[in-house]
């Protein structure tokens, strides 16, 4: 058997700078309680859902999202809170929310499925 030579594994190419998944777009009120985020590689799916886990904040005061253009990728999500709280945190809190709604739905319906409580149809 011949010996093959163990050659070092290639260098890894440098990392490329990563942009931020979540940003802030200038003219933020001064008090925070009105912003508008940046949320890149999201679509309907993310800015309607979370646009409605955030207006169920009752320091919300309005919420609305939009996607500038359809061959962007990215939704602008925008809050407007009463002075008891920021934007930022009323983003972090509807991300929060919506995340145990995601969490609560997944648990349910894997119980249903270890249970076998469902029907096959066929077509």
């Amino acid at each position: 058997m011949a010996h093959e030579s163990v050659q070092p594994p290639p260098q890894a190419a440098p990392l490329a700078e990563v942009e931020p998944k979540v940003k802030i777009l200038p003219g933020m009120s001064s008090d925070m309680t009105a912003a508008t985020f940046v949320i890149d590689q999201e679509d309907h799916t993310l800015g309607n859902t979370l646009r409605h886990c955030i207006m169920q904040n009752p320091e919300v005061e309005f919420c609305g999202y939009s996607i500038p253009h359809p061959s962007n990728l990215n939704i602008h999500i925008r809050i407007q809170t009463t002075p008891n709280t920021t934007a930022l945190e009323a983003l972090s809190q509807g991300l929060k929310d919506l995340y145990t709604m995601c969490d609560h739905t997944l648990k349910k319906f894997n119980e249903e499925i270890t249970k076998g409580d469902y029907e096959i149809v066929s077509s």
